[in-house]
């Protein structure tokens, strides 16, 4: 099997187990939005259900993320993967540093003029 990447076989294994999350989760959606409108079940309900199911979901992507890095750090040497948490760390620090600007306008300066007027 020359060319054969492990990694690259376990990527698509997770993306195509995110894919399917996914859809289960809009499916799962969908479902519950037809028995709202049936009146099955209460808004508040299909919220609180929409919400659960939406949690579930993201655990089962970061559970499988997780699964995904471990494998790919197990195919790693010990030096490997003590330079690839270094170069996490690094970008950890980075993004712990970055601050975010935000730009404010400031409102516009009542005329001088206005005011003597009133």
């Amino acid at each position: 099997m020359a060319g054969f990447d492990i990694t690259d076989g376990i990527r698509k294994a997770f993306l195509a187990g995110v894919g399917a999350v996914a859809t289960g989760v809009e499916k799962s959606s969908e479902l519950v939005d037809d028995f709202i409108a049936k009146g099955e079940i209460t808004v508040e309900q299909g919220k609180a259900l929409n919400e659960e199911l939406s949690r579930k979901a993201q655990s089962a992507v970061d559970d499988a993320g997780d699964t995904l890095l471990r494998t790919r750090m197990q195919a790693m040497s010990a030096e490997d993967r003590a330079a690839y948490a270094a170069k996490v760390a690094k970008m950890a620090e980075e993004m712990a540093a970055e601050t975010v600007e935000v730009e404010v306008e400031e409102a516009p300066a009542e005329d001088a003029t206005d005011k003597k007027s009133e």
